[in-house]
């Protein structure tokens, strides 16, 4: 008969452990050491669009030279904001923006799902007037999108040449949801059901001011339409359902750069698979 001592035990249950918690996804960090010259930091952005201003922050990274730059694009409303990714996207030598689209959480004007595109399309505009004063790199701004931020990045890269990589994650699809609705006051009662939504007050907008536009050009809301006008970029689309699936399929049809679709089992949040998002963020920030 074998014996064990205690000590063989403990050595060898730590060897399992180590082992396991290897090939787990983790995320090792460690305090940045600040550059003493432009040491890491964050900042608050007023950022002109439309008419109005929106408030943004920069997280900004370690150093004097200009640094590739996330922008992070919330939901609908924007309680999930994602910063946790910002965080260790910064360590690894990234800008993060993070903003607040017009008529959101105290931004001015008025919100609208056309106007977030816009207000991207701004944001844009506003790295490349102030690049040299925020050290962004703007020959590698990358979006990443939750929900109707899916949306949104997807929307805005159609018009942002110059940006070639997004991040679609829980991707709302607007358009397809309301695909068949055909009057106003079905519409509204869809958009005005609690479990989808309904008024947020952080939004200034009337429900029927933000869905009419929604009932009236389908075409352009639907990302179905779209597959061939992102052929050229290279996208990430991560889902917690099977909802997207042929905009996935339609995606992956047309795409000559990059694309990678799958579905994670995980809420809408992805509470529960922070770490392995974070790493997939940053795979696809390095490719």
């Amino acid at each position: 008969m074998i014996k064990f001592s205690t000590k063989f035990l403990l050595s060898f249950l730590l060897v399992v452990s180590t082992n396991a918690f290897a090939q787990s996804e983790s995320i090792i960090l460690s305090d940045l050491k600040w550059d003493i010259n432009s040491p890491a930091s964050s900042t608050e952005l007023f950022i002109p669009s439309g008419n109005s201003q929106i408030a943004g922050l920069i997280y900004s990274a370690n150093g004097l030279q200009k640094h590739p730059t996330l922008l992070l694009l919330h939901g609908y409303p924007g309680n999930e904001r994602n910063l946790d990714i910002a965080q260790v996207v910064r360590s690894h030598g990234w800008n993060v923006i993070y903003f607040d689209y017009r008529g959101s959480w105290g931004s001015q004007g008025k919100f609208s799902f056309k106007n977030c595109v816009e207000d991207v399309v701004n944001v844009v505009a506003f790295c490349n007037k102030y690049q040299d004063s925020l050290k962004i790199d703007t020959s590698n701004i990358v979006l990443f999108g939750h929900s109707m931020g899916g949306w949104i990045c997807l929307k805005a890269l159609q018009e942002l040449p110059t940006i070639k990589k997004g991040f679609a994650l829980s991707t709302w699809n607007i358009g397809n949801d309301y695909k068949n609705v055909s009057t106003e006051k079905e519409m509204l009662r869809l958009a005005n059901d609690p479990n989808t939504g309904g008024k947020y007050f952080v939004l200034n907008t009337s429900l029927k001011d933000l869905y009419t536009p929604v009932l009236q050009d389908k075409t352009y809301f639907n990302l179905l339409n779209d597959a061939k006008s992102l052929a050229d970029k290279q996208i990430v689309m991560i889902d917690e359902h099977e909802k997207n699936s042929q905009l996935a399929n339609k995606m992956k049809e047309s795409n000559k750069s990059y694309f990678d679709y799958s579905v994670w089992q995980t809420d809408h949040s992805f509470t529960n698979k922070r770490v392995s998002l974070i790493n997939k963020v940053l795979a696809f920030l390095e490719k």
